[in-house]
């Protein structure tokens, strides 16, 4: 009994200080996010203003100015990524999980997670190399490829997740109306699936909202706005970048005030994200 004693308190305390420590790592990871976010609307939201969400940039030199073309441009390439990367993905996450022999979809999701995991800045010289080099110019059609390089591996498994988690007995079920195994997908199976297909590709928009490495290799940049899709483009985290390393007071703060506005972009979707997840478990 004495030997039982000892071993049950011993598991308690074991218990007690491995929830004190899982507390405290989320404690801890609660602090540094509300830390990075206090810092930037500490020294952002002061410049943040409608001149600065309608005004161009101005030179050197002249104060005021603002990122209206960058903030036109994020939005351009994002809508240009997510052109290119939803319908290849979707259709990789409809083969995964609906039509791929085990070989054939264990080869393709190794190849989704891998993609997933390279890191941006190699998306950005692959990009780089294939787009910009031959094309002869930075563009914002390479910037929106490179961007959807990094979409696609995101949409693709978790349109998969979402597709598997349709019974099958839906799926027999419109199988047994006699109707094609592919208008069973589209019509039965991927409905069944949209709120988990719709929360990844947001989370995926939400992560190259705010990439900055592939569009040093593509985008460039541009101080003139937006001139067409074989043209440097601006965008808020190229900007961002710029004026955070410049000598000019004026530009810094810009950069904390864009860097407040990209964290309430990401934040919003994130937010959006997770209304619609609740909405689906509910």
């Amino acid at each position: 009994m004495i030997t039982q004693g000892a071993g049950y308190l011993r598991r308690k305390w074991s218990s007690r200080a491995m929830l004190i420590l899982s507390g405290l790592g989320a404690g801890l990871c609660i602090l540094i996010l509300a830390l990075i976010l206090g810092y930037i609307l500490f020294n952002g939201i002061s410049y943040l203003n409608m001149d600065f969400l309608t005004q161009p940039a101005k030179p050197v030199g002249e104060a005021g100015g603002g990122m209206r073309d960058d903030i036109i441009g994020t939005f351009i390439l994002v809508i240009l990524g997510s052109a290119i990367a939803l319908p290849v993905g979707l259709m990789a996450g409809v083969f995964l999980a609906e039509y791929g022999k085990p070989w054939a979809a264990s080869a393709v999701r190794f190849a989704a997670d891998i993609l997933a995991g390279v890191p941006s800045i190699v998306v950005g010289v692959f990009a780089y190399a294939v787009l910009v080099r031959p094309m002869g110019s930075y563009s914002a059609l390479s910037a929106g490829f490179a961007l959807a390089i990094i979409m696609i591996p995101v949409v693709a498994r978790t349109a998969e997740e979402s597709m598997r988690l349709v019974p099958n007995s839906v799926r027999e079920a419109a199988l047994a109306l006699g109707i094609p195994r592919w208008r069973a997908v589209v019509g039965v199976v991927i409905p069944g699936a949209l709120t988990g297909i719709v929360t990844g590709i947001m989370l995926a928009v939400a992560r190259i909202a705010g990439e900055t490495a592939p569009l040093i290799f593509t985008a460039l940049g541009s101080a003139f706005g937006y001139q067409g899709l074989d043209q440097p483009i601006g965008a808020l985290p190229l900007q961002i970048y710029r004026y955070a390393l410049s000598p000019y007071d004026d530009w810094q703060k810009q950069a904390w005030a864009a860097a407040f506005l990209l964290v309430i972009i990401v934040l919003g979707i994130n937010i959006v994200v997770r209304l619609v997840s609740r909405r689906r478990r509910r």
